[in-house]
């Protein structure tokens, strides 16, 4: 499985050059803004076209795919350090495959596709940091459609929780608590599966010890889920 330590280290490297140079790029992009996208709000839609490149400094934005049937998936979660947008040559004429929806009051950095372009070309180590970022996710992106086809809505839900617990949370003494929280229905997008029955599986976890949740947060005994699900793999 793709490393989320390896994706994490990349986030806070790029966070990292971006926080220190952030001042001086404005001064010569002056194309770079920051704004405030509310809970909820779109940074872009499916379909957009010319969308631009946002840096998350703060908060949590959710990357999902809506299919012709209707259907939310939610392709990944991204955080404080990651970019997001497209680097093709073409893709001023490309509409956008996905939408990225605020998860929470969410900071970002606006940069225009042109000015982007130009940042990375001046500057290569920063060039690389976004390449290798992308692929990661990309990754990541790829072996969770890998997994929605080949594993019971049961053990992806295990690991889609021991996956959120290593990049959204804090130590409490179930394990970890997730610092964002989804509802049974985020939780079923992003997992590709009913509502229902992810709302049965959570109900049997937290029956069994694995887990506790309120409305406000999700509380994970890892320990015990690694042991249940995985040491026999």
């Amino acid at each position: 499985m793709p490393s989320n330590r390896c994706s994490d280290t990349l986030s806070q490297s790029l966070n990292s050059v971006f926080e220190q140079n952030l001042d001086e790029w404005k001064k010569i992009y002056p194309g770079i803004r920051e704004v405030e996208i509310p809970d909820k709000y779109f940074l872009y839609r499916q379909g957009d076209r010319d969308t631009d490149f946002f840096w998350i400094r703060k908060g949590i934005v959710k990357l999902s795919y809506l299919t012709k049937q209707g259907n939310e998936l939610t392709l990944a979660l991204l955080r404080q350090g990651d970019i997001i947008g497209r680097l093709q040559h073409d893709a001023d004429e490309l509409m956008a495959e996905e939408s990225a929806q605020a998860l929470g009051d969410v900071t970002c950095c606006c940069i225009g596709r042109r000015d982007f372009r130009q940042l990375i070309i001046d500057r290569p180590n920063l060039s690389l940091l976004v390449f290798e970022s992308i692929y990661a996710r990309q990754r990541r992106i790829e072996h969770k459609l890998r997994m929605i086809l080949t594993q019971s809505v049961e053990r992806r839900v295990v690991a889609t929780l021991l996956d959120l617990a290593q990049l959204f949370s804090t130590r409490c003494t179930h394990g970890f608590s997730l610092e964002v929280f989804l509802t049974q229905q985020e939780l079923a997008d992003l997992v590709g599966a009913s509502r229902s029955v992810v709302s049965t599986i959570m109900n049997d976890f937290r029956n069994r010890g694995l887990l506790d949740y309120t409305r406000e947060q999700i509380c994970i005994n890892d320990s015990a889920f690694a042991g249940d699900f995985f040491d026999n793999d």
